[in-house]
């Protein structure tokens, strides 16, 4: 059952979406398996750039059913544009189909999310506002609507009623705001159950039915691993299971229909909204090289990223977390322009090495922040976003990648240098396609 999952193993806009795009092109499958409209995956074409937040990344191609899984939260205004923006520029959309599972992102959650991040103050996490940490609440505490719910409008109505006087009652008591109108919003949201009801199905028994029959499934998360419920920098994170192991929570299937796992990385590391970051770069010339060469800005809400050099002490433990057997570095092309790149390889307590990743925040935070041990390696001043085979890269580039090899003990099976889908350099040709053709 040849089955691929490909995993981001940073704080996410690792390039998975470019990454996923071009992996798919010999799927009969690529399903979406957890998160919501609060992140995006970029794909550049030519001249031509898609943002995908809530459509798995092999839509650009018409043979690929994608499916938006059961793990996934989505926000059907949201949805329902993003279909329309792809038909508006040829692309044929019906092969998108939506698990019934799925839950749904209401009004009252993006309300929620703002509202808390507000009286959150300085301690706020830094949300998109896309309300997704509220559905996922909703999910969890058992009252969430479902996209199967659309299907049966007299549920819908009962279920909408009674979450939305359970949500007003919050608005009102505890963040002293407006209440919402139920009418509105169950008049807005038929119509999109409305669009949306050709696309729904079982997907559980469809992807059944696909390994059944040896299709070829490619899974694709959101956010990545450093940003996972239980495994991430907690409370920084999102609130789903962003790892590897998230696929069979997200998706319905179990953890022996997996074949590859594999992980995405930049070459240096970046970070949106609050949280640690032990190897952010403070000067601001570097960063700023780094921000606008990288075009590091958020594909949802275009907020500046914060920009770091690649954490091996971190990326160790996400390959570790996620079972990770190949690797895939991305964005090598922007720190061409530098005359040193530093790399972490150690943390540091006190004077005293810390033996693997904390668990504990507070090692992580500014205040009892861990020193982050450096090497450094010598830029190579050469654009390299024309070349396709290794061999060609310079030398101390060469360098780079191969100290990351060692360090983490993995084959990296590919390198990203620019943004174009056919901007790589395929590291390990035999294992490349021997996992994807």
């Amino acid at each position: 059952m040849p089955s691929n999952v490909i995993v981001g193993l940073q704080w996410g806009d690792e390039g998975k979406g470019k990454i996923t795009d071009l992996l798919s092109k010999n799927s009969d499958y690529v399903i979406r398996y957890q998160g919501g409209n609060n992140s995006g995956h970029s794909i550049h074409i030519k001249n031509r750039y898609f943002i995908l937040h809530l459509i798995p990344s092999g839509v650009i191609y018409p043979h690929i059913k994608c499916i938006i899984g059961p793990g996934v939260v989505i926000d059907p205004k949201s949805l329902i544009k993003e279909i329309k923006d792809l038909e508006s520029i040829g692309i044929n959309t019906s092969q998108i189909l939506i698990a019934k599972r799925a839950h749904i992102t209401m009004p009252y959650h993006r309300l929620l999310d703002e509202y808390k991040e507000e009286a959150l103050g300085d301690r706020s996490i830094g949300t998109t506002h896309r309300g997704i940490g509220p559905t996922y609440e909703d999910k969890i505490a058992r009252i969430g609507i479902r996209i199967l719910d659309f299907l049966n409008l007299k549920i819908f109505y009962k279920k909408l009623k009674d979450n939305i006087n359970y949500k007003n009652y919050i608005f009102k008591k505890i963040y002293k705001k407006k209440p919402l109108s139920f009418n509105s919003i169950y008049e807005e949201y038929i119509e999109y159950a409305k669009i949306l009801y050709p696309r729904i199905i079982d997907s559980v028994y469809e992807l059944h039915e696909a390994f059944k029959k040896g299709k070829k499934i490619l899974f694709e998360g959101a956010q990545a691993m450093l940003l996972d419920i239980n495994y991430g920098t907690y409370p920084y994170v999102t609130t789903s299971s962003t790892s590897t192991g998230g696929v069979c929570i997200g998706t319905g299937i179990p953890p022996t229909f997996l074949k590859n796992f594999i992980g995405v990385a930049k070459s240096y590391c970046t970070r949106v909204g609050s949280g640690p970051f032990p190897t952010e770069i403070n000067k601001n010339i570097i960063r700023d090289i780094i921000r606008k060469k990288g075009n590091e800005y958020g594909s949802t809400t275009k907020r500046p990223r914060r920009c770091g050099w690649l954490d091996l002490v971190s990326l160790q433990y996400s390959c570790m977390i996620n079972d990770i057997h190949y690797l895939i570095i991305t964005k090598l092309d922007v720190l061409s322009e530098l005359e040193f790149i530093k790399v972490c390889i150690e943390y540091r307590k006190n004077g005293k090495k810390l033996p693997y990743f904390p668990a504990n925040i507070e090692y992580l935070e500014k205040e009892e922040q861990v020193e982050a041990i450096y090497i450094d390696f010598p830029g190579w001043k050469k654009d390299i976003s024309h070349i396709h085979e290794y061999e060609n890269l310079p030398k101390n580039c060469k360098k780079y990648i191969n100290f990351i090899e060692s360090y983490l003990k993995l084959e990296i099976l590919l390198i990203s240098i620019g943004s174009e889908r056919n901007q790589n350099v395929i590291k390990n040709t035999s294992s490349f396609f021997q996992i994807f053709s």
